[in-house]
């Protein structure tokens, strides 16, 4: 069952109403006033810089598998080689929106990813069902954990949409699904079996510059970009109180939490 996630965008919610989509659903859209139209137009001209290896900042991302049209392309950090980037996190409203949805004391970027989905890359563009935090197991507090999905480009239900599963961050850890994966159908199988949970999908269909907000928990993935033009997004991963690194783990993404240049505070003090 699939809904159309435009339709919410024309509601004007309430951070209350917000915030208590986000609990039940385990996702929800953050108010447009989260980034300006500047914000946005500079962040969408440093991409394609970022993507050729132009780094203003005179430092890289922290992985860079360059540029194929024919596969999904995951640049990781990109925040860290652009300028323009850096600041849609930290000079925006992004962390004061995400703070009233999320109610935290602070929020604190942890990583992002520069996400570029080519047209015409079928199956090499999915993103298979799975919850973060799969991939997020040196964090103890899963309710502190969440993912900023910030539209880079217009993104309709022909560009590869992503789209999550209602009510799944209720569902616990699973540890079923696989971001690397192709095979949705599969992988749903297997997770319904897991669950015996009724599945029913939103697709995030999101003009340029809105953003989805999500649980670590909420399990998501995204099919083949069917349109004419890439589809661009920077997910960025965040933590606020209620989420610690494990003592002693010498993970990257924890161990650079006193950077601020990587890993920014957008909201409120630790």
């Amino acid at each position: 069952m699939k809904g159309g996630f435009l339709e919410k965008l024309s509601i004007n919610l309430s951070n209350r109403e917000l915030g208590a989509a986000y609990k039940q659903s385990g996702f929800c859209c953050l108010p447009s006033e989260a980034l300006t139209s500047e914000q946005v137009k500079s962040a969408t001209m440093a991409v394609s810089q970022v993507r050729d290896g132009h780094f203003d900042t005179g430092l890289p991302p922290s992985a860079h598998p360059g540029y194929d049209p024919k596969k999904l392309c995951k640049i990781n950090d990109a925040h860290l080689a652009s300028s323009a980037l850096y600041n849609l996190l930290t000079k925006s409203q992004l962390g004061t929106q995400i703070a009233k949805v999320t109610d935290s004391s602070f929020v604190q970027v942890w990583a992002t990813q520069l996400l570029i989905k080519p047209p015409g890359s079928g199956t090499n563009g999915h993103v298979g069902w799975h919850q973060d935090r799969q991939y997020w197991r040196y964090w103890q507090g899963e309710d502190g954990l969440f993912t900023a999905w910030i539209a880079l480009s217009e993104v309709d239900e022909k560009s590869g949409p992503m789209r999550f599963v209602v009510n799944s961050h209720q569902w616990g850890f699973l540890d079923k699904g696989d971001f690397f994966a192709s095979d949705q159908e599969t992988l749903k199988k297997n997770i319904e079996d897991a669950v015996d949970k009724k599945w029913v999908e939103e697709v995030a269909v999101l003009p340029i510059g809105r953003i989805s907000l999500h649980h670590c928990l909420t399990l998501h993935g995204s099919l083949a970009n069917e349109s004419t033009k890439p589809r661009i997004s920077l997910a960025v991963h965040l933590r606020n109180q209620h989420t610690t690194p494990i003592p002693e783990n010498d993970n990257y993404y924890v161990s650079n939490l006193e950077d601020k240049r990587y890993s920014p505070i957008i909201f409120g003090k630790m």
